[in-house]
């Protein structure tokens, strides 16, 4: 019965390949095979663009092999079936370096259910060097690497650009050395962390790079078979120098990079070849500089549009009309809060009249559904805040005549934010809010959709949590929350130590590692959130205040005086990877 499976599996894995463009096929001979592993189905895995980078990153390497591995629909139900690569469908154990790429702490749970089908030790521990090194990147462990530090060999702190040559070199030093003897090397990489060896004195900084021209990240793989399938991605700027207070990637990201207009049209170019639909992607699509003429470019060039995520103050009407003309069904905005009040304490200083000057776009350009993006349970949230979420939909839903939903989110507090010492709100709260939600809403015409809170709360101990929970972790045979509480319980920990208010002034998990944001920064910045007051989006240039960028960056001149109106470090010179 066994080889069957293993025989479905291998067909099924020819099959996707077969329905691909751009998959990398190399003979394994004198290379360092890794395999990168996404710990979630491959149609989640393949829309993202952060996996597409990495395998760009790692087979650009001559002497590399890189092959992805998925878990969910792609694997039958069995638990004994096989974990194997997509291109070679060859077993974990088979690589000599296995590296996960983790964007989400709910992931966590299928990383241990991976490597436990897959026959591997789950903590580090336990394995020595006749079993492959497994490295962990993405900016869920990135930002608190410490519930993951018990399990993984390496965790990666920072953009891949920086990390992955260097990391190739080292690997190949290391991979049949003992174990201490690796970790001594890999140790010396910078933006690795290695928990075994890490004395805790020094946090380990990130690498990023400053000119995000040099690789762009574009879907490197089309198929069908994903959530974006119909398109190509491109990355038209990282980070975002906005500062909302509860978001870690704009933090993390900092300082904000753009790419250049003449880059993002001739990425197009090369995209359109492959689809006729070009999607923008980045913190802020509408923050970009050029946006307006980039949506006004693209549609002269043909393409359809669609994008990631936009702001209200202001909104692009140009690339609103763009996604219209391009049949998107939904234009969606992100008020996050109802109230003044609460966006002035989240620092996303929104007013009514943006946010219903964007209800009124979508409809005069009649998109077929509105949606609403909104957090409950933020910071110093009252039940008036959520009512005004409550005022503010039944508004829009008095100028938006078609389909309109919400959803309300549970807020979980963030490492590396300002909230970051914040408590998490009770599930009961959390609960109670929605459902007010529901009942004002529902009646109305507004569909509102929210996570469960319950679940929420596991993100926020994962997001918060320290190195104890690698092994909360690994005694769990199932995914659910009855499952979860009794190994916390079987650890002597409870999820309220890591969900309460933290003290400014107390050591923190992740303060291992320094994403570039000073904690001081923080800290002067919560303050500022408790008194509802707003802190400036980052200057063009000049400004060294939050520590993110340094000296050389934060003073560089404007691209335009250096470069002229065609920087674009690419331009038609972007060659796709297929080999």
């Amino acid at each position: 019965m066994k080889k069957k499976q293993h025989y479905r599996y291998i067909d099924q894995a020819k099959k996707m390949i077969d329905q691909e463009q751009g998959t990398v096929l190399k003979d394994w001979g004198g290379k360092l095979p890794v395999a990168l592993v996404w710990p979630n189905s491959y149609r989640v895995g393949m829309s993202s663009l952060a996996l597409h980078i990495v395998y760009r990153l790692f087979n650009d390497e001559p002497d590399v092999v890189c092959e992805r591995v998925f878990f969910g629909d792609q694997q039958a139900p069995h638990h004994d079936e096989p974990i194997l690569s997509i291109e070679s469908q060859r077993r974990l154990d088979e690589f000599a370096v296995v590296a996960f790429t983790i964007s989400y702490e709910m992931d966590y749970f299928n990383v241990v259910q991976m490597l436990r089908r897959a026959g591997f030790p789950i903590l580090a521990e336990e394995r020595d060097e006749s079993w492959p090194l497994l490295i962990a990147g993405g900016p869920a462990v990135y930002t608190n690497p410490e519930p993951m530090a018990a399990i993984f060999d390496a965790i990666a702190i920072g953009e891949a650009e920086g990390i992955v040559p260097p990391l190739v070199d080292a690997l190949w030093e290391v991979s049949d050395a003992p174990r201490h003897e690796a970790y001594e090397r890999l140790a010396q990489v910078d933006g690795l962390y290695v928990p075994a060896s890490h004395q805790g004195d020094q946090p380990i900084s990130r690498v990023w790079i400053k000119d995000i021209e040099t690789r762009p990240t574009v879907t490197q793989i089309y198929t069908d078979r994903t959530e974006f399938g119909d398109r190509t991605l491109v990355e038209i700027a990282r980070g975002c120098g906005r500062g909302c207070r509860f978001c870690m990637a704009g933090y993390v990201y900092r300082p904000m990079r753009e790419m250049h207009l003449d880059t993002v049209l001739s990425l197009a170019r090369h995209g359109l070849k492959h689809r006729d639909r070009i999607g923008l992607v980045s913190a802020a699509v509408s923050d970009h500089s050029w946006i307006d003429q980039i949506a006004i470019e693209l549609r002269r060039m043909g393409a359809r549009l669609t994008a990631s995520s936009m702001r209200t103050d202001p909104i692009s009407e140009p690339l609103i009309k763009g996604l219209a003309e391009s049949g998107n069904q939904t234009l969606t905005i992100a008020p996050e809060a109802g109230s003044v009040r609460m966006r002035k304490v989240i620092n996303k200083p929104q007013a009514d009249d943006q946010i219903m000057h964007a209800v009124d776009l979508a409809a005069k350009y009649n998109f077929p559904q509105l949606k609403m993006y909104f957090m409950v349970g933020q910071p110093t949230e009252t039940e008036a805040d959520v009512e005004a979420i409550a005022q503010l939909a039944l508004a829009a839903r008095a100028i938006f005549p078609r389909n309109m939903a919400i959803n309300a989110t549970p807020y979980v507090p963030k490492s590396h934010t300002a909230f970051q010492w914040s408590a998490m709100m009770p599930v009961e709260v959390l609960e109670n809010r929605i459902k007010y939600l529901q009942d004002r809403l529902n009646p109305n015409g507004v569909t509102v959709r929210s996570d469960s809170p319950a679940w929420a709360t596991v993100e926020g101990v994962l997001a918060r949590g320290d190195r104890r929970l690698g092994r909360v972790l690994a005694r769990m045979r199932k995914i659910n929350l009855r499952e979860w509480l009794r190994a916390l319980e079987a650890e002597g920990l409870s999820q309220d130590e890591f969900l309460r208010e933290r003290d400014v002034t107390e050591k923190l998990p992740w303060d291992s590692v320094t994403t570039g944001v000073s904690k001081a920064f923080f800290s002067w910045d919560l303050r500022r959130a408790l008194r509802d007051d707003l802190t400036d989006a980052c200057p063009p240039a000049g400004c060294l205040k939050c520590n993110a960028c340094d000296e050389e960056w934060a003073l560089r001149p404007n691209y335009e005086d250096v470069l002229g109106p065609n920087m674009g470090a690419y331009g038609d010179n972007f060659i796709p990877l297929q080999v």
